[in-house]
């Protein structure tokens, strides 16, 4: 491994970034992502997460920011990811398959009106797909956070977060800023004073 190395892989992430930036449509559907969980909150619903793996990770990490805090000292929000309860996660795994896990908890927790948030590189983990699928049969607002085609997930996407990219770490490191953002302008526009 040399510095040159790093620094590609660097400017790789950074050139994703800056395709994002340049791309007005794909920012307003995070402005209108943002926009839909304020709505959300307002009305007394909740925002649901799920994913595997890495996008796991980020999906609890994002339910965190929303939960807890982001910058403002305040009441929290209603956000959760839907793989965080093992034993719930293992027996219906095991008892009615894996591609069920999200779609049970959407079908248990989800109302008209709440935010899904589905997340995969690819766009075709079957078990996203089947919560976005659930989500929409229950009136909520589906959002889909994708690589670049939204693969089988972008039908059933109210609004797509693709990332102009088919390489993993990039669209995680991806979606972890437009995440980051949508958060910050949620507790912007509901926390700000006088509000």
């Amino acid at each position: 491994m040399t510095v040159q190395q790093i620094k590609e892989i660097f400017q790789t992430s950074v050139t994703v970034k800056q395709q994002v930036i340049a791309d007005d449509a794909l920012l307003e559907r995070v402005q209108r992502v943002a926009e839909a969980i304020v709505r959300c909150y307002r009305q007394g619903g909740k925002v649901l997460f799920c994913g595997n793996g890495g996008s796991a990770a980020d999906a609890q990490h994002l339910a965190a920011e929303l939960s807890g805090r982001f910058y403002t000292d305040r009441d929290p929000l209603d956000a959760e990811a839907l793989h965080v309860n093992t034993s719930y996660l293992t027996a219906v795994g095991n008892d009615y398959g894996y591609d069920q896990v999200f779609s049970r908890l959407v079908k248990a927790r989800g109302r008209s009106g709440d935010v899904l948030i589905g997340m995969s590189t690819s766009g075709n983990s079957p078990n996203v797909l089947r919560a976005l699928e659930e989500a929409r049969r229950l009136g909520m607002v589906t959002v889909g956070m994708t690589g670049a085609t939204g693969g089988k997930m972008a039908p059933w996407c109210d609004l797509l977060l693709n990332v102009p990219s088919t390489d993993t770490p990039r669209i995680q490191e991806v979606h972890m800023l437009m995440g980051h953002t949508i958060c910050q302008l949620v507790e912007a526009e509901l926390f700000a004073a006088g509000r």
